[in-house]
């Protein structure tokens, strides 16, 4: 045991600043992919909800395709496919597209499970009140859907946190990316990527108890 943990007595002053730079563009990436997935996502259960036909086929169809399509494969064709016909991502911009589009049909079904979950009478009650429709859904039902979400919606967070791991083979410098540079630099692959691990953890593990938290209420 000894043996295993010497190394990091030994560089971690030196591995500390390169984790922690890495631990702060994973959390950019994915901060910034969610952000864009949740309202593509938002967009996306109101299109399936629209009175026009060509929304909702749109939405369903899209919905479909991208969750059955790999996150890897839409990476590889925004970061090496598109550059073909003249449309050039960077490689952070790339990610954040490629995770963005992904996930956002897993938000969009997300919320259109949480509107199922409102019953039609909250509706038609603002509307006798003489709230707009948009008004109606701005203020009285979207806070009831994002109180039912919002526990899977941070799991959703957490799913997306670890997917953003494959931005490393299109190089964005993110956790695994550093990882597999240190591992070549200092011969101590075992080391440093539980180290990596543990870095993930750090992020995504206060989430995780966050969202088991919000859902114990429900449970009950």
């Amino acid at each position: 045991m000894s043996a295993f943990l010497a190394p990091y007595g030994d560089y971690g002053a030196e591995w500390l600043p390169l984790l922690l730079r890495a631990m702060v563009n994973t959390a950019l990436l994915s901060i910034c992919a969610f952000a864009l997935a949740f309202v593509f996502g938002l967009l996306l259960s109101l299109c399936q909800k629209s009175s026009f036909a060509a929304l909702r086929y749109f939405a369903a169809l899209y919905v479909t395709i991208m969750r059955g399509v790999p996150l890897l494969a839409v990476l590889f064709l925004l970061y090496f496919g598109l550059p073909g016909i003249g449309v050039v991502f960077d490689a952070f911009g790339a990610a954040i597209a490629g995770l963005a589009l992904c996930f956002a049909a897993q938000v969009a079904e997300l919320f259109r499970a949480g509107l199922k979950a409102i019953p039609a009478g909250q509706s038609e009650a603002a509307l006798a009140a003489g709230f707009t429709p948009a008004q109606s859904f701005v203020w009285i039902i979207l806070p009831q859907v994002a109180r039912v979400i919002l526990a899977p919606m941070i799991i959703t967070f957490v799913s997306l946190l670890k997917d953003s791991s494959l931005a490393s083979l299109i190089t964005v410098d993110e956790l695994v990316l550093t990882g597999r540079s240190m591992a070549t630099e200092y011969f101590l692959p075992l080391q440093i990527y539980v180290a990596v691990g543990l870095c993930y953890f750090a992020i995504a593990g206060p989430f995780s108890v966050l969202s088991r938290r919000l859902a114990l209420p429900a449970a009950r």
